[in-house]
């Protein structure tokens, strides 16, 4: 069994795979808090609860953009598995071209969502995060990562306008009945979410433009996953496919060409 983990600001995704079948998902919050032990213990209620113990991991592939929790990982999988987790960088043999000015920037989160978005539905691509920041990553037509955008997420926003406003307040995130707000939750609502939506067909529509050896805009694939790629895909109809295994197929697909076993 092999132990794929997403370590993002947010959240961590731990994803089992049965060879190129993956058998569970959990999400968990980030911590930075948490020690290896009490992430062991986490790890273990959790594949206990599908029947698997902790020595059921044959190998653990780690990305993370969250520095602090990458030792604490690496410790979880030598001393409870057994196991040296493989903890992707940018110097590795990752199968994609960085074509940006510093490849050492990009978080190994988004090569895999590139890697994952070309397998899976081809290039060129533009792959967008929903999560603590909106980040845009495009692929060209070979699936190599070319560079992107990133913008404040939705939570950010709307914690931001609260606590700077007196008056205001944290609202749902849940789209209003219009965007003409009749009250002012719904002119958070309308101001936070429709104008999010701006900002992301804004950008698509410009990014578009930038991707070479695209003759039409219809050519290139618009995927989007994270945690509030539910609730925007549906008013975003640029928005093709959402794919919440993005970064963890992305790190099944590595973890195969970096131990031959494609």
């Amino acid at each position: 069994m092999l132990l794929a983990l997403d370590i993002s600001n947010t959240n961590i995704k731990f994803g089992l795979y049965d060879h190129d079948v993956m058998k569970h998902l959990w999400v968990v919050s980030t911590s930075r808090q948490r020690t290896a032990d009490e992430y062991a213990m986490v790890l273990s209620d959790l594949l206990r609860h599908v029947g698997y113990t902790l020595t059921d991991i044959d190998d653990i592939i780690v990305s993370s953009v969250v520095p602090p929790l990458t030792p604490v990982f690496q410790d979880l999988a030598a001393r409870y598995c057994n196991r040296e987790a493989l903890v992707i960088n940018h110097t590795m043999d990752l199968g994609i071209k960085l074509l940006v000015d510093n490849p050492w920037e990009v978080g190994s989160d988004r090569i895999m969502t590139i890697l994952a978005a070309h397998h899976l539905y081809g290039g060129p691509a533009i792959v967008i995060a929903f999560s603590t920041a909106t980040t845009f990553d495009v692929a060209s037509i070979d699936g190599d990562f070319l560079g992107g955008a990133i913008a404040p997420g939705l939570v950010i926003s709307a914690e931001a306008l609260s606590s700077a406003a007196s008056q205001l307040y944290r609202v749902n995130m849940t789209p209003p009945r219009s965007a003409l707000g009749k009250n002012t939750i719904e002119n958070m609502q309308s101001g936070i979410i429709y104008g999010h939506v701006g900002l992301v067909q804004g950008l698509i529509a410009r990014l578009c433009k930038e991707i070479p050896d695209v003759t039409h805009p219809s050519e290139i694939k618009i995927i989007a996953h994270g945690g509030m790629a539910q609730q925007m895909a549906p008013i975003i109809p640029e928005i093709q496919y959402v794919n919440q295994y993005l970064p963890l197929e992305g790190l099944r697909l590595v973890y195969n060409r970096l131990r031959g076993q494609q």
